[in-house]
């Protein structure tokens, strides 16, 4: 497989990442097997966070006994020094290694002051000094604190949404690491699912050679179709744009990408799937969507209780709530539709 060296850290990494997100909807034994056979098939990048549940003891579990021959970035959502610090070493007993290659801080709303002696930054550079951390990184939605990061000089790598559905602006992130030679981390890939070509989404990325996407991969099937990709890389022709454009159109506006920030929801509501229903109505087999037993998880939204927790921690800024209702309407009326037919 292909590798690229990921700006400064000189790493030499697999232009296809592992996402590892999904892997903690499966099995300890099933991610075992998809995660083994992307380290057999030449994946060496796998990105996880202390936030994804058991994403990072699956990791450990499944790839310790070549931990040397990996490349491995999680991240933090800590607050302060001190909790990072924390958090790094469950990471670090998770993963079953004594030092992590890249650890970013997940998501802040402003990036830290790296003067601060008890703030992330200081956390960071205790955490690398000290032999645990080999590379500093930061993720973000936010495309100012993403620029900012990149141009500060402070970070080794910037993990940012990057996909064929990117504005104009987004892309120019892509430039700025280039200049300072900073690592870019594309997330978000297939906007949560909803791009469903994945060889669209493939060939754009692509074409840009200081890229790494991580793709989020929870099925061998999806693992398979990405490493059918690297063997025979498809080109980004006229047909690729006809579906980008396609995509663009449907796409356009605010939507919810999947990510799952908004979790857990205390009404038990799957925000993630139902905040996007009507998209993916259009754009995936809609049959699985009219049985009872999901007609019963979409009307749990009419239990919302207006807590404000997914909308404060919506990285988009989503009304969420009135979103879930919108999409609970429309939902019903395709519902009512399809079985009256």
């Amino acid at each position: 497989m292909d590798k690229i060296k990921l700006g400064r850290t000189n790493l030499m990494v697999s232009r296809s990442g592992f996402g590892a997100l999904p892997v903690q909807r499966v099995s300890f034994e099933d991610a075992k097997k998809i995660l083994r056979k992307a380290y057999d098939n030449g994946i060496n990048f796998f990105d996880t966070a202390r936030g994804y549940s058991d994403s990072e003891e699956k990791i450990g579990y499944s790839l310790s006994d070549v931990r040397n021959e990996i490349i491995i970035a999680t991240k933090s959502h800590a607050k302060d020094r001190k909790t990072l610090l924390e958090h790094l070493q469950i990471s670090l007993k998770n993963l079953k290694t004594d030092y992590i290659d890249i650890l970013q801080l997940h998501n802040p709303d402003v990036l830290p002051d790296p003067k601060d002696p008890e703030g992330l930054y200081a956390g960071l550079l205790e955490a690398k000094e000290k032999g645990f951390v080999r590379f500093i990184g930061i993720t973000n939605h936010k495309l100012k604190n993403a620029m900012a990061a990149a141009a500060s000089g402070l970070y080794d790598t910037v993990q940012f949404p990057l996909c064929s559905l990117s504005a104009q602006t987004d892309l120019l992130l892509i430039e700025e690491c280039k200049k300072t030679n900073v690592g870019l981390i594309a997330m978000k890939a297939l906007s949560g699912g909803l791009i469903t070509n994945a060889a669209s989404a493939f060939s754009f990325l692509r074409q840009y050679d200081n890229v790494v996407p991580i793709w989020g991969i929870q099925r061998e099937t999806e693992l398979d179709e990405f490493l059918s990709f690297e063997k025979n890389p498809p080109l980004l022709d006229d047909f690729m744009w006809s579906v980008i454009d396609k995509d663009r159109t449907e796409l356009s506006g605010n939507f919810c990408r999947g990510c799952g920030y908004c979790l857990p929801c205390p009404a038990g509501i799957q925000i993630p799937t139902s905040a996007r229903i009507t998209l993916l109505l259009k754009r995936a087999p809609y049959q699985g969507f009219l049985e009872d037993d999901f007609k019963e998880k979409m009307d749990l939204i009419n239990n919302c209780i207006e807590c404000g927790h997914c909308k404060n921690h919506c990285p988009y800024k989503l009304d969420t709530p009135n979103l879930l209702k919108r999409e609970l309407k429309s939902y019903n009326e395709f519902y009512s539709k399809q079985k009256n037919t």
